[in-house]
């Protein structure tokens, strides 16, 4: 992956070195390039992971070998005293893990109310117990729902769309309850979507680009008319950083967007030049999204990142685009191009 390149330059920033934080969800998309970041500043990282009995090694099998520079904890946000015990000595807590995919949200509303809502209830507890400096709740866009004034500020209305959406909304409310009713220090950051190496076919830039580089002459997508907000992945985990050291964000939620819109149909045809390929778009009926529940458009106000924490994406979408399609073509045996991820 390429060096990260914003303003806010975390590896050229001295305050981390020597740290002791944790990342919760940290082998994930957006938290393994924290990570990354994080170890590349000096801090001494703690992993949260969610168990898993086949000892998957995922994003953050660099840092398996013993003695590393990142310490793995293996457990579940919903064990209370499980995140205690990773909360525990740590300066300042990255809160990322989640259930994030909307179509299962729509068969199993409740693991998403358990995860989201009551995970992040536990490691706000554990922080307040544990006295740490800064706690970073993540959001998402999701929860503005479509565009009812766009670009989307802060201060725009919350609209479950989804049992996903809504989850989060509860999360992020548990999470600024903390601060009101316990003085935690807390900071919600809501990514619009990020994009990138290492993401799933979940998510349509990786499941555009897995087609594609399978061959596939045809690209079946669910809606091609909503609009998007994307940001390359080492700008989202930069703004990440920079808002942990942000005293103005503290009780307050704060957007990390690129300010710029595509729609799902015009992505589809920059990714087909990316890749060099030579494919027609397709709308699916299995991809798309339970009628009221489709958000129409996203597009972030990203002023409070960029007064706040001098944070702004560095990364064009066009060059964004053409890593991504790189890695995903030489990493597409993680991806199955013909059966959809939710």
């Amino acid at each position: 992956m390429n060096a990260v390149s914003s303003t806010t330059d975390p590896t050229a920033a001295p305050s981390w070195a020597g740290r002791k934080v944790l990342v919760t969800g940290a082998e994930g998309f957006i938290g393994s390039a924290l990570v990354d970041l994080l170890v590349a500043a000096g801090a001494e990282v703690r992993a949260f992971v969610h168990y898993k009995p086949y000892a998957e090694k995922g994003n953050l099998a660099r840092y398996l070998e013993p003695g590393g520079p990142v310490e793995m904890v293996a457990g579940d946000v919903r064990d209370a005293g499980r995140v205690s015990d990773a909360v525990a000595g740590c300066d300042t807590v990255f809160h990322l893990a989640a259930l994030i995919g909307i179509p299962y949200s729509y068969d199993s509303p409740g693991a998403y109310v358990q995860t989201n809502v009551v995970g992040t209830e536990n490691v706000a507890e554990a922080c307040r117990r544990h006295g740490v400096r800064r706690m970073v709740h993540t959001s998402t866009s999701e929860v503005y729902g479509t565009a009812r004034t766009a670009p989307i500020s802060e201060e725009h209305p919350l609209q479950p769309q989804s049992p996903y959406s809504a989850s989060k909304i509860g999360a992020d409310m548990m999470a600024l309850s903390h601060w009101h009713a316990f003085e935690l220090p807390v900071t919600v950051v809501r990514p619009f979507n990020t994009y990138g190496p290492r993401q799933s076919a979940r998510a349509v830039i990786p499941t555009i680009l897995a087609q594609l580089h399978s061959g596939a002459r045809q690209i079946k997508l669910g809606s091609l008319t909503p609009t998007r907000d994307f940001t390359y992945v080492t700008d989202t985990a930069a703004g990440f950083l920079a808002l942990a050291d942000c005293d103005r964000a503290l009780g307050q939620v704060v957007n990390l967007g690129s300010g710029r819109e595509i729609s799902i149909g015009a992505l589809a045809e920059a990714l087909i030049a990316a890749s060099g390929r030579d494919a027609e778009v397709v709308v699916d009926a299995d991809r798309l999204r339970p009628s009221g529940s489709e958000v129409e458009r996203l597009l972030s106000d990203n002023s409070r990142a960029r007064r706040w924490a001098s944070w702004q994406p560095r990364v064009p979408l066009a060059e964004g685009l053409a890593r991504t399609s790189e890695w995903v073509a030489e990493h597409l045996h993680l991806f199955r191009a013909d059966r959809y991820q939710v």
